[in-house]
């Protein structure tokens, strides 16, 4: 898992004035709206004796830990512990680490890192998002799979016609011709044409039999979001992804569909269905691969040209880990102190 990277974590619809809690990257966050309305995110861990704060309660813009009442404010400060006497004091030590936070494309975003704000990689641009003329449907899906592989998925361009041979899959064309990747920063995408199978279902309404090839564009974002776009002839849809690593062995993907067609949301139902149906065509694939990460070895796998948007992610992501030290892992201190970051080298 990788630090200095904005992570899309949760639904802003989601995030109240009540604590949220969030697991995440190996680790538990808290989240909560302060009096402004702004997403606050602190580590999920009282520095007296290790409460969870998110069993906790919010009270005039500050959480407040349910074990010994001691309140902080967004910034991670402890403001007040309800024991105090005469001129006690709050220790100095008494701070619970916070974490940069924005709001877009409907969701909280989380920075995780050390990096200072010029510094680091932006968040991935989805422009299309609230526009007029697009209409957006939410949803997620937990994998039992590490991040990597559902990433690599996502972009996997010649797996449709074996893995969703009943859904929108072509086995009679599996060929990938020649593409070209367009790099981009901290990221990539390729266009391609697929020879689609004749349409079903509500599909069959809206689209000819004798359809030409699909024009499919797939892309990736550092760390762990895919693209993609389809053209359906006059018709467009795009499926972005954040594919979230809950730990070493979770990854929860969120995703955002968006199509300029259908508006009306009599059709949402039908668009989660059909994608909860592509993930789990998709997941019994990915829960299997071994070995359960990508490996940073490139010569552990064998590789052929329609992996060539793939080949890309594996070397981006061995340079954060291993040019940039930018892997992670969560030092958990013995004392009040808060939990730290520390880089490591793979």
């Amino acid at each position: 898992m990788l630090q200095n990277f904005w992570y899309a974590c949760h639904r802003s619809a989601e995030v109240t004035a009540r604590p949220t809690k969030l697991r995440m990257l190996g680790h538990d966050f808290v989240l909560w709206r302060d009096g402004g309305g702004r997403v606050v995110a602190l580590d999920d861990r009282c520095p007296h004796r290790g409460g969870s704060l998110s069993q906790g309660t919010c009270s005039g813009g500050h959480i407040v830990c349910p074990y010994h009442g001691w309140a902080f404010d967004p910034a991670g400060a402890c403001v007040h512990i309800p024991a105090n006497t005469g001129d006690a004091r709050i220790p100095r030590k008494a701070q619970v680490r916070s974490f940069p936070t924005e709001e877009r494309h409907g969701w909280v975003w989380l920075f995780v890192g050390e990096l200072a704000e010029a510094e680091r990689p932006p968040i991935p641009p989805l422009p299309e998002y609230g526009q007029p003329g697009w209409k957006a449907v939410h949803g997620d899906f937990l994998w039992h799979a590490h991040y990597t592989r559902v990433v690599e998925n996502g972009m996997d361009i010649a797996h449709a016609p074996f893995v969703h041979s009943r859904s929108f899959g072509n086995p009679a064309r599996p060929e990938v011709g020649d593409y070209v990747v367009e790099p981009h920063p901290w990221g990539a995408s390729a266009s391609v044409e697929l020879v689609a199978p004749p349409p079903a279902g509500l599909w069959s309404l809206v689209l000819p039999k004798d359809r030409p090839p699909v024009k499919t564009r797939v892309a990736f974002y550092m760390p762990c979001y895919t693209r993609l776009d389809l053209d359906l002839g006059g018709m467009r849809m795009i499926v972005f992804s954040s594919n979230i690593p809950v730990d070493e062995e979770h990854t929860l993907t969120r995703w955002i569909m968006l199509r300029d067609f259908l508006p009306g949301a009599w059709a949402d139902g039908t668009a989660k269905r059909r994608t909860r149906r592509i993930f789990l065509e998709d997941q019994p694939i990915v829960e299997a691969q071994r070995p359960r990460a990508v490996p940073l070895d490139m010569s552990r796998e064998v590789h052929v040209k329609s992996d060539a948007i793939p080949l890309v992610f594996r070397k981006l992501r061995r340079e954060c880990l291993v040019e940039r030290g930018w892997g992670l892992r969560w030092d958990e201190p013995e004392a009040a102190a808060p939990a730290k970051l520390v880089a490591i080298r793979t």
